[in-house]
């Protein structure tokens, strides 16, 4: 059996030499993660994942503030047991259904993936997750339902980030089906071979890898089956800048820059860019969805 990226990379070296010598409160002050057994994936790249430090120091999740390290400094407070996820809309089984009850009988893959924010800068992360498509089977997706919704955690208490006015949360982001029933859109549920970090979206969220960063919601509270495109957080602030689709297109640059090429983490400050892949490297296998479609005006 194949081996995977944390079978064979000591936990010190992914956690990042410079986080062991400074403490890096937020992840070695916080309780253990648990183990999560997950078997290696075809659909995993063979780029080297970024450090544990790079993946879960800098990231966005509006809900704790906008600052890159806001994540790390304020997600530890979230209450993630117990969970439950509301599966609703146009499905055969409706209902409330425990955290446990929703990863039971799906089969967990270890996805190294290539992720792209829409900022112009790049990580690889070695995800831990399910496909969609198997919740969305259980559920029994209804013939009228055409696109997927999902609401993340509305918690003011213990995300401080949802004080802004900026934001109409909960933040909400949504696909079309044939998007959400791709064998490469997952729910992940953790990282590097444990439980996910509170920062990265904990305890379930979506990853999308085809498309920028923020279509892959966080901290998961609702899915529903519509027959309709649902309205989704960027979407509904800057419709100019961020359109639903969103796929990764270097060919379409954001209204404020160059979208032709990336900032990858980890390479040091001299690093260089590299430039950017269309779909960012998963043409083959998400390309034919939009045959037809101008990515110019559905971006």
């Amino acid at each position: 059996m194949p081996l995977k990226w944390s079978d064979v990379t000591p936990k010190p070296l992914w956690l990042n030499r410079r986080q062991l010598i400074a403490g890096a409160a937020t992840l070695l002050a916080s309780p253990a993660l648990a183990r999560i057994e997950a078997a290696p994936s075809k659909y995993s790249t063979d780029a080297e994942p970024n450090s544990l430090e790079d993946i879960s120091t800098y990231n966005n999740f509006y809900e704790f503030g906008t600052g890159k390290g806001d994540p790390a400094s304020y997600a530890g407070g979230l209450t993630v047991d117990p969970w439950s996820v509301v599966i609703d809309g146009l499905v055969d089984k409706p209902g409330t259904y425990d955290l446990a009850d929703v990863v039971k009988g799906q089969p967990l893959e270890e996805r190294i993936y290539r992720f792209r924010c829409v900022e112009a800068w790049s990580m690889v992360v070695p995800w831990i997750g399910f496909q969609l498509s198997g919740l969305l089977e259980r559920a029994g997706v209804q013939p009228g339902a055409t696109f997927v919704a999902f609401e993340t955690l509305l918690r003011p208490e213990e995300m401080p980030g949802q004080a802004s006015p900026f934001i109409d949360w909960p933040y909400r982001e949504g696909l079309r089906l044939d998007e959400a029933m791709h064998p490469l859109t997952i729910l992940a549920t953790g990282l590097y071979g444990e439980e996910m970090p509170k920062q990265n979206g904990a305890p379930i969220r979506l990853v999308v890898p085809w498309k920028y960063g923020f279509k892959s919601i966080k901290s998961i509270v609702r899915i529903s089956l519509v027959d309709k495109m649902p309205l989704t957080t960027w979407n509904m602030l800057q419709p100019q800048e961020y359109g639903f689709y969103s796929n990764v297109n270097p060919k379409v640059d954001h209204p404020r820059w160059s979208q032709a090429s990336e900032r990858p983490l980890g390479g040091g400050l001299f690093a260089g860019r590299q430039d950017t892949l269309m779909f960012n490297g998963y043409e083959a296998e998400v390309a034919s969805m939009y045959a037809g479609q101008d990515l110019a005006v559905d971006y």
